[in-house]
């Protein structure tokens, strides 16, 4: 069995995220203690106290996301996961998955992330950008809604999770505007996503370039696992070429369809495995491809799935 493990990033936060499972791993518990210490917050209360909203505010989500990702995937170590052969995360999960493949530090990784979020936060008035989905139009129809409503408030297609959804980001009052026609233009569903700003649209250009002078304190070293990133949905050629295109990495799409496909395609994956809270990546998995297993792991009974070679799909 060839196995690829891939991190969730925002929009799967909830309140009592992982209480299950702390309560029977300590890693869990560990892997929040020591992201406090480096930076002051006690984001487990935080996460098991809520309300969503304040889970939702992205300068808390990131944090929460990366440190929940990284804590699953040091018990699935701890319980004998062997190296996957390909890893891969979905927007802030391609943070999580750099630090699994050891391109950088947990540290380092959780200070990059904490800053990528004030950075996002600050690049958009607070209340004026955030994300909604469309269900049921295939890609191409996205991004011609998206064209035919832009104009002075930015709406752009940049999340292309599977056949028929597609994440828009952009001014809010623009977004709405979007699921109000959106079933005019052949949406079967069209919802607000719990996210606060407008991730990886032309509005987080300002935030990526700021990023990149955070990025570069970091002691980057190249993947010790194939990892492929969002923008190209393919293993970088080169250490330079896996920096250059993390660099645009918030203002550029996630090519999640494609990344899933070439998991499948070319790295030979018959196995995923979603590393953090939630199913989202599960449910976008079985999209993608209905004959593909993808199991979560947010639970004992999930994460004891992962571990006999006859489990279905979660």
């Amino acid at each position: 069995m060839t196995t690829a493990i891939v991190f969730p990033g925002q929009g799967s936060q909830r309140t009592g995220m992982l209480a299950q499972l702390a309560a029977e791993h300590s890693v869990i518990n560990a892997t929040f203690t020591e992201a406090a210490d480096v930076l002051g917050v006690d984001y487990w209360a935080m996460s098991q106290a809520g309300p969503d909203d304040i889970l939702s505010d992205t300068r808390n989500t990131q944090p929460l996301m990366f440190i929940s990702d990284i804590a699953i995937w040091r018990l699935l170590t701890e319980q004998g996961m062997p190296a996957p052969s390909a890893i891969a995360g979905h927007s802030l999960g391609e943070f999580a998955a750099m630090v699994a493949a050891s391109a950088l530090t947990f540290e380092e990784g959780l200070k990059l992330v904490a800053k990528r979020s004030e950075l996002m936060a600050a690049a958009v008035p607070e209340g004026e950008g955030g994300m909604a989905a469309l269900i049921g139009m295939d890609d191409d129809a996205v991004v011609a809604l998206c064209e035919k409503l832009t104009g002075e408030r930015v709406i752009e297609a940049v999340n292309f999770n599977a056949p028929g959804q597609v994440a828009v980001s952009g001014h809010l009052d623009a977004l709405q505007k979007l699921t109000d026609v959106a079933k005019e233009h052949g949406a079967r569903k069209a919802m607000m996503l719990p996210v606060s700003v407008p991730n990886h649209s032309s509005l987080m250009r300002s935030a990526g370039e700021s990023l990149c002078e955070a990025m570069s304190t970091v002691n980057w070293q190249t993947p010790a696992i194939p990892l492929l990133q969002n923008a190209t949905a393919s293993v970088a050629a080169s250490q330079d070429v896996f920096l250059a295109t993390l660099r645009e990495h918030v203002y550029q799409p996630v090519r999640w369809t494609n990344t899933i496909q070439n998991l499948r395609d070319h790295h030979k994956v018959t196995r995923i495995i979603e590393c953090g809270p939630g199913k989202v990546l599960t449910g976008l998995g079985k999209r993608i491809d209905k004959k593909l297993p993808t199991l979560a792991s947010e639970t004992p009974e999930l994460l004891a799935a992962i571990f006999d070679n006859q489990a279905e799909p979660a």
